[in-house]
């Protein structure tokens, strides 16, 4: 899960199977898996608080002609959540662990972790069998929003594939408290963003296999197999990439910010039409951890409204119209600036840069909650700062106030579930729009059947929106999270030498 991402999360499970070769013509190393059937009992959401999120936090050569790297095989759970293996000390403990680009740490379980039913589920990690074992003992206290990882930190080798990483700096867990962990199928995380977020400044896995010269190339990329039920569900490969996962040329784009891998995408397109809300740019990052693709409230709404997915009526959203539509329609056609709008009509206080409301928190920047004095307003806030985005791209159109007032009322219909989680008719899939992306000029569409993931078979399936909501504000945000529903459909590099991240077409 990518712990600085507020999006929802389908937990999965995994059945290692025993080293496969690698062929000599390669150099490279494949860590296979196999297949386990889906358990729709499995399937867990949850919530990473914004300002706990905040503490966890190319041009590459191919694979095929640099003749090193490692290929580490992924397992693929409902489309939702990519798994693989490692070792960590000698002779390697095995764990099953995400390889997130959101966060930065690795942590396993401990054998000193007595007091969480989590912990006895799961690998755990004994010190005493490894012969290259080095205590450190610093605390460590990763926190989510429904629940928390606490521990030390160790020191050991970790190994990925036929690579050792030595005296690599990571967390055993001692307390994992909360159901999230306790139901979920693997067994840590391996962070694979910069240092610049790493719980107690730790030296990521990533930086020390550049450091220890075990890759040529300090590039990693990501193919995500969406064909559940068909082969293998993804790869990992550093040191470069594998040109049989893609198609064509990369479209690559700077990293702005180090902490995640973090760039500027642009306009978002709804069945061709510019929806207007990042005609100005916003910020995105790729996050292999998280599984559905997060953005604004405002415009994921409209998404999933166009998609025909429902989630849960807000009241507050039709209080907001009901009473104040028409007053904040007549401000907006008097030219009033938007981000003024809702303090005029009483309902948010203005900071300056935009309205305070209790729901909207930066996951990103600390320094958010201080910009804002600390005020706090209530739900009402966050409806008429959504409505105002919504009657701003109304107007754009022409359209006339009882329509808008109309349109903007099913718009609160569409509102997402607390948890995230909009559904849609599966028998719809085919009428549905495509969802496109600007990034690096290059428009990155997404169809209908790579933004549902489709849950069961038959007559009991259900279908969920891959669209999530998640605010962060100015100057900050607007901030898009790409998470596997779209590095699924675009094979994704991360490039530490030239500090950028390039997108191609999956093959």
């Amino acid at each position: 899960m990518g712990t600085r991402s507020v999006a929802l999360v389908l937990l999965a499970a995994v059945l290692l199977q025993t080293l496969l070769p690698a062929s000599a013509a390669e150099g490279l190393v494949r860590v296979a898996l196999k297949k386990q059937p889906i358990d729709q009992n499995s399937r867990v959401a949850e919530r990473l608080s914004a300002e706990e999120r905040q503490r966890l936090l190319g041009g590459a050569n191919s694979l095929g002609s640099s003749g090193e790297g490692d290929i580490i095989a992924l397992k693929n759970y409902m489309n939702a959540q990519y798994f693989g293996e490692i070792g960590v000390g000698t002779p390697a403990q095995k764990f099953t662990v995400i390889f997130d680009t959101g966060s930065s740490n690795l942590w396993v379980p401990s054998a000193r972790c007595y007091f969480s039913i989590a912990c006895y589920l799961h690998s755990r990690y004994k010190s005493g069998q490894s012969s290259t074992y080095k205590k450190n003992g610093k605390p460590a206290d990763i926190h989510y929003g429904t629940g928390s990882v606490a521990g030390f930190f160790s020191e050991d080798s970790v190994t990925l594939g036929d690579l050792v990483v030595k005296d690599q700096e990571f967390i055993e867990a001692t307390k994992e408290p909360g159901l999230t962990f306790m139901v979920a199928k693997f067994d840590g995380i391996l962070g694979l963003g910069f240092q610049e977020i790493s719980v107690g400044n730790a030296v990521p896995v990533w930086y020390n296999m550049i450091k220890q010269g075990l890759i040529s190339d300090p590039v990693f990329s990501f193919w995500f197999n969406r064909h559940a039920g068909e082969g293998d569900g993804g790869e990992l490969v550093f040191g470069g990439m594998d040109p049989n996962h893609y198609k064509g040329n990369h479209t690559y784009v700077p990293v702005t910010q180090k902490g995640y891998w973090q760039f500027n995408m642009g306009d978002v397109l709804v069945d061709g039409k510019s929806t207007g809300f990042c005609a100005g740019g916003c910020a995105a990052i790729a996050d292999s951890g998280t599984s559905l693709l997060a953005g604004p409230t405002a415009i994921i709404t409209e998404i999933n409204e166009k998609i025909g997915a429902t989630g849960v009526v807000s009241q507050e959203c039709k209080t907001v119209v009901s009473q104040y539509g028409q007053q904040i329609l007549d401000l907006l056609l008097a030219e009033t600036q938007p981000v003024k709008v809702c303090s005029q009509v009483g309902l948010c206080t203005f900071d300056g840069t935009h309205g305070v409301s209790a729901g909207i928190r930066s996951v990103v920047d600390d320094e958010a909650g201080k910009s804002n004095g600390g005020l706090r307003s209530d739900p009402m806030c966050n409806a008429c700062e959504m409505a105002v985005v919504w009657m701003q791209n109304q107007l754009a159109q022409n359209k006339t106030k009882e329509l808008i007032l109309n349109y903007i009322n099913l718009l609160c219909d569409r509102l997402p579930s607390p948890m995230g989680e909009s559904s849609v008719d599966c028998a719809s899939l085919k009428s549905m729009p495509d969802i496109a992306f600007t990034i690096g000029g290059r428009k990155f569409s997404l169809k209908p059947e790579q933004y549902i993931l489709k849950v069961g078979e038959g007559p009991a399936a259900q279908c969920i929106s891959g669209f999530t909501a998640m605010d962060i504000p100015p100057p900050r945000g607007p901030l898009w999270i790409l998470g596997d529903v779209f590095m699924g459909a675009y094979h994704t590099v991360f490039d530490y030498g030239r500090l950028r991240v390039g997108f191609a077409e999956s093959a």
